[in-house]
């Protein structure tokens, strides 16, 4: 499988990652390029997917950035693991849902690793844990596909500030929290990008 692994260490402004995201997807369409699978953090900012609502903004001061993925709104920055991809889906079934359904069992399979249950929900796309019957979110998923080459990624609340969340309505689900993988077991969890890219990878190539 001919997919290019990168992980950046250092903080990446959101605009340079969706430019360096756009390139990469055109030079696969006409196959001038691996896929991509692209591990990061990303400095503050809050992002709008298509089908955000203003009424989800609940602080109007916070600076937002509207974007063309899937999906409402949402917060990134530090103590946030940020996984992009561009995968070609014209090599694999062209079902989105699918692979959908496959982003969340990646990162279901890399949490196993660190003894954490966690679950999809067919209703609300991203992963969810169980918080003493309070269902609250640790990883976020939004996706665009254009001609048939899928691109954005997800992200997975490491160590993140929560606060942050208190300026918007997250992903557009008012009855239901966030949390992170600190927050649910205060464990190392130095080595999630690798799993990550291993659970992801093993699983396009089924």
């Amino acid at each position: 499988m001919n997919i290019e692994i990168k992980k950046s260490k250092k903080p990446i402004k959101y605009k340079d990652a969706l430019k360096f995201m756009e390139k990469r997807l055109a030079d696969i369409n006409s196959r001038k390029e691996k896929e991509l699978v692209w591990t990061l953090e990303h400095e503050e900012i809050y992002t709008a997917g298509t089908s955000y609502s203003e009424n989800e903004i609940l602080d109007k001061s916070i600076k937002l950035f509207k974007t063309n993925r899937g999906g409402k709104i949402t917060y990134h920055g530090p103590g946030q693991l940020i996984c992009y991809f561009v995968i070609d889906l014209r090599k694999r079934n062209k079902d989105i849902r699918k692979f959908i359904s496959l982003i969340e069992k990646s990162i279901i399979d890399a949490l196993k690793f660190y003894n954490i249950k966690t679950f999809a929900d067919k209703k609300n796309i991203g992963i969810w844990y169980n918080d003493n019957s309070n269902i609250k979110k640790v990883g976020a998923i939004g996706v665009r596909v254009s001609k048939w080459i899928a691109y954005h990624g997800f992200s997975i609340n490491i160590n993140t500030d929560l606060n942050k969340y208190n300026s918007i309505v997250p992903c557009g689900i008012k009855n239901k929290g966030v949390t992170t993988l600190k927050k649910i077991v205060n464990q190392d969890y130095n080595n999630l990008n690798d799993i990550i890219i291993e659970k992801f990878i093993l699983n396009l190539k089924k």
